[in-house]
């Protein structure tokens, strides 16, 4: 929200800019926004960044895990002839790739949501 604030200040305070709804448009109307800059309080920004680091490291810690126990339920069920333990485990290696992706594209995301702000 305060970045919108920050531009529609920044357009009514552009001298160019004329309201349509005034007739005749003034040259140089008077700005009802407050001059603004949107930035996170300091004693915020280390802690946001070091619980999002940790939560984005542990939940890309436990995608690999995931990984790592679907590829060795598909070689057990393949060795063992067992079709739906290798089946489930190909269905494991599949959504842990998804929930890393997903993982790392949200943090990254929120990072540079944070790192706007600043």
């Amino acid at each position: 929200m305060s970045q919108i604030l920050h531009v529609v200040n920044a357009l009514l305070g552009d001298p160019h800019t004329h309201i349509l709804a005034q007739d005749p448009p003034t040259p140089n109307p008077t700005n009802p926004i407050p001059s603004f800059k949107p930035e996170l309080p300091a004693n915020v920004t280390k802690p946001t960044s070091t619980i999002l680091g940790w939560v984005a490291g542990g939940g890309l810690a436990l995608a690999v895990l995931g990984g790592l126990l679907g590829w060795a339920a598909v070689a057990i069920g393949e060795n063992s002839e067992r079709g739906g333990m290798a089946a489930r485990g190909k269905k494991a290696i599949i959504m842990s790739l998804i929930a890393g992706i997903g993982i790392a594209c949200t943090s990254g995301l929120v990072f540079a949501a944070y790192s706007m702000a600043g």
